[in-house]
């Protein structure tokens, strides 16, 4: 296939699969998503969990890039990284942050905004220690987002530190751990015919939950 700009114009798909109506939705909008997330579990995905995390420095430039889910209820949406790292940089300059959860086979789109906040100290510990002994020695070897000559350079220090920890716990590092966004804002999209999507947004308002529907 001749890849041309009137080749990607014409990429569309026609979406049949479901609707969404306002009264078919949980008054809870964290709910409402443990409805979906266990359908594209169901569904059988490809890690469900995987979501797009934006976030934006003091000037306003924003940077996205893929993460995974590890947990929500009431308090929020929770995920796991380096603190150090670019988005744990932007997020102590500025704690709001947005994420995208996009289910193509459900023809489905979730995105919630909100603040963040750090887990505690002992929850990030604990899923630390929940992971596998080769990506918490990764976690400890990488600091994430800087410069290196080469990945030798990365694969030299994972061997040291497997070898330095081959029989005993790997400490979490401080520079690593738990972020959970508390959301202020969920929009609920479902793909329809037409490009006449369905929207159903909530925002919260002095504790709560106002829910619209938004034209596609």
């Amino acid at each position: 296939m001749e890849l041309t700009k009137e080749s990607i114009q014409n990429l569309r798909q026609d979406y049949r699969s479901a609707q969404l109506a306002e009264a078919d939705v949980d008054q809870n909008p964290v709910a409402q998503f443990g409805h979906w997330f266990k359908e594209a579990l169901e569904a059988q995905l490809y890690e469900p969990n995987v979501m797009t995390l934006a976030t934006a420095d003091l000037s306003g430039k924003p940077t996205a890039r893929i993460l995974l889910l590890k947990g929500f209820d009431d308090n929020g949406f929770v995920f796991y990284t380096n603190y150090a790292s670019n988005k744990g940089r932007q997020l102590e300059e500025n704690p709001q942050a947005a994420m995208v959860f996009f289910w193509a086979e459900l023809e489905r789109q979730v995105r919630i905004e909100g603040t963040i906040t750090k887990v505690s100290a002992e929850e990030s510990t604990a899923y630390f220690h929940s992971r596998p002994k080769g990506s918490q020695i990764g976690a400890k070897a990488s600091p994430q987002s800087a410069v290196i000559p080469d990945r030798e350079v990365l694969e030299n220090r994972v061997e040291e530190l497997t070898s330095a920890y081959a029989d005993k716990e790997v400490p979490r590092p401080e520079h690593w751990g738990g972020y959970i966004l508390k959301p202020s804002h969920i929009e609920f999209w479902q793909g329809r015919s037409s490009r006449l999507h369905d929207r159903i947004t909530y925002t919260q308002e002095n504790g709560v939950w106002n829910i619209n529907r938004l034209a596609p």
